[in-house]
């Protein structure tokens, strides 16, 4: 029996006014067409008494669609290429991955 959470993010990832599809491409893997969550935040560094302000571009993945990504990875949104950049980051539930983006 599926817990909650997971049916819960099962009828968000279906929702298409949240998820879309988007292809993932494993470092030297075939193009896989996956839900994904985009999110594009601003975020505000501090660096001594300046404040950067920089956008983002982060995607919700759902682990049972991407078990294992990792930097380098390639992902393209509606014609444009990302790759992943940093450690992926799961939620508590083990659900769903978190990973922050770069242009391609």
């Amino acid at each position: 029996m599926a817990s909650a959470f997971a049916s819960a993010l099962e009828a968000l990832f279906a929702d298409a006014h949240l998820a879309s599809d988007i292809v993932y491409i494993a470092e030297g893997g075939a193009p896989s067409l996956v839900r994904a969550i985009l999110r594009r935040p601003d975020d505000v560094t501090s660096f001594g008494e300046a404040r950067i302000w920089s956008e983002s571009t982060r995607l919700d993945l759902r682990l049972s669609e991407v078990a294992n990504p990792r930097p380098g990875d390639r992902i393209e949104i509606d014609g444009e290429a990302f790759l992943i950049q940093g450690e992926p980051v799961r939620d508590r539930e083990r659900l769903v991955w978190t990973v922050d983006l770069r242009p391609a």
